[in-house]
């Protein structure tokens, strides 16, 4: 595939959208290929984890392709957005733990990627926002509906309202990301450049934006074999309970509960791990 790169990393597989010269901005083909990505990802039993992120080190995703949609009508601007629709539900829905690594600038299209996530690490240098009403639309690929639901109906108006962007620290302190990965004193940063050097300067950034990417999908691939070394079924239940209770009254939520909880005791590894505990309290 032409703009989506899958990277094995053994039961874990990491997907990169892979249009730098454009933020990562997802034209129709993106949205194509990622969708065929995620079909092979799902049919993949060896794979328990997906991490998604953006190529080089300056965007997670930008959202929708605003050099395509500028000339568009009405009803192509709905089919647009209902095939974008279309693969964020299917990721979303993707039985497997999926991580979003979000590295720059995750931003409309690019948000609500991200929110469809189940888990959300972002770089200190990550700006997030739903920038839409600033070109003359509003969300449509899903940040309507979903911001709300992560970081409540307040909070979803300002940031859609003005469409300002937020950065990492806030976007964690609100619950839009589970946390945030820092360059610290002891990782190996370049020497300062020197003053009045604009391109010394400049490849210093860059330099140091791609330790932090590398720093943040470390992070992240770390977080997800916490996930792994977990029973899958158990967790790909716990993600289907989840998602269902997130729009179920609790007494409907509670009960689908008892019968995913009842439905594990039906599977193999269920006896196996818990053997293994009692076996390993002998000792």
């Amino acid at each position: 595939m032409k703009y989506i790169q899958l990277e094995p990393h053994g039961d874990i597989a990491v997907v990169k959208i892979n249009r730098p010269e454009a933020l990562n901005a997802m034209n129709v083909d993106v949205i194509a290929e990622l969708s065929r990505t995620i079909d092979i990802l799902a049919a993949d039993d060896r794979i328990k984890c997906v991490i998604i992120t953006g190529a080089g080190e300056r965007a997670f995703c930008a959202g929708a392709d605003i050099a395509f949609m500028v000339n568009i009508e009405p009803m192509a601007a709905e089919k647009y957005a209902s095939s974008a629709q279309a693969v964020l539900n299917k990721i979303e829905k993707l039985e497997k733990p999926v991580i979003a690594a979000v590295n720059g600038f995750a931003l409309g299209g690019g948000c609500e990627l991200a929110m469809v996530c189940d888990i959300r690490i972002a770089s200190e240098n990550a700006k997030i926002g739903q920038p839409e009403v600033t070109i003359g639309i509003p969300p449509g690929w899903g940040g309507t509906q979903r911001l709300l639901r992560i970081v409540g109906p307040a909070k979803a108006k300002e940031m859609i309202f003005t469409g300002k962007m937020i950065a990492a620290d806030e976007a964690a302190s609100i619950g839009l990301v589970n946390r945030v990965v820092k360059l610290e004193t002891g990782d190996q940063l370049p020497p300062e450049a020197a003053k009045g050097d604009p391109a010394a300067e400049k490849a210093r950034t860059l330099e140091v934006a791609k330790i932090l990417n590398k720093k943040l999908m470390a992070d992240c691939i770390a977080f997800a074999k916490e996930i792994t070394k977990n029973s899958f079924n158990a967790v790909k239940v716990s993600k289907m309970l989840i998602n269902r209770g997130m729009d179920s009254d609790i007494e409907t939520g509670l009960r689908l509960e008892i019968y995913g909880w009842a439905l594990c005791f039906a599977h193999d590894d269920r006896k196996t791990m818990m053997t293994a505990f009692l076996n390993k309290g002998k000792k």
